[in-house]
C-alpha cells in the first residue's frame, strides 16, 4: 500500500469517527430522534473509523520504515 493510500485510509477513518461522535451529540441535544438503529449505526461507524484509521497508520509506519 502506498503512502497516499495509507493517508486516505486515515482521513476516512477520522471522518467516520467524527461522524460517530456527532450523531450521538445531535441525539443528546434533541435534533435527531434517538432510535435503536441510529444508536447502532453511530457505534458501528465509530468502530469502523477506528479500525480503518489504525490500518492506515500501521501501513504508513511500515511504508516509511522501508
Amino acid at each position: 500500500m502506498s503512502d497516499k493510500q495509507a493517508r486516505s485510509l486515515m482521513y476516512i477513518g477520522a471522518g467516520l469517527m467524527i461522524s460517530g461522535v456527532a450523531l450521538p451529540f445531535l441525539m443528546v441535544i434533541k435534533i435527531l430522534t434517538s432510535t435503536l438503529f441510529l444508536n447502532f449505526f453511530s457505534y458501528t461507524i465509530q468502530i469502523l473509523g477506528l479500525v480503518l484509521g489504525m490500518i492506515g497508520l500501521v501501513n504508513l509506519a511500515v511504508h516509511r520504515k522501508k
